[in-house]
């Protein structure tokens, strides 16, 4: 795929009502060898911030999960590959923080840190798209992804 063809995919898959790290995961679902299905599935736990509770960003949870499909490890004593799997994601991680301020999701939607996140999903209308920052920022989690693997 050419720049920035996943990153309009994954930003694509979210305004279709796929959660922001299920958006990432699924435009390197082919990449990862894994069907679209099984990536939403495996993902769906991690939007709004892991189960909705506002942590860490969906859209950067999507791209650890893929980091991780490409480069992981599998050995417990590979002490040099975890290093490596957690530095490469550390660098994705702050060069998304270094954009937009943070990696948390409830610092990047402008939410009180002691407002009690709740479980149920916003339905997604045309307000929902328009006060929420999230097509965008999975934009530039898919984008930042993207460039890694073609210069990696």
């Amino acid at each position: 795929m050419s720049d920035n063809t996943r990153a309009l995919r994954a930003q694509e898959l979210f305004r279709q009502g796929y959660n922001c790290s299920q958006a990432v995961a699924m435009a390197f679902a082919d990449l990862i060898d894994m069907d679209e299905k099984a990536v939403a599935r495996l993902t769906s736990g991690f939007g709004g911030g892991v189960g909705r509770m506002r942590e860490v960003c969906g859209s950067v949870l999507g791209m650890a999960f893929v980091m991780s499909a490409l480069y992981g490890y599998d050995s417990t004593d590979d002490m040099a590959a975890k290093t490596r799997i957690y530095s490469e994601i550390q660098l994705l991680a702050n060069k998304f923080k270094e954009e937009n301020g943070s990696i948390v999701c409830r610092e990047l939607l402008g939410l009180s840190p002691m407002s009690a996140p709740s479980p149920v999903p916003e339905k997604r209308t045309q307000e929902f798209y328009k006060k929420r920052p999230c097509a965008e920022l999975v934009y530039i989690s898919a984008k930042n992804l993207e460039e890694y693997i073609n210069t990696h």
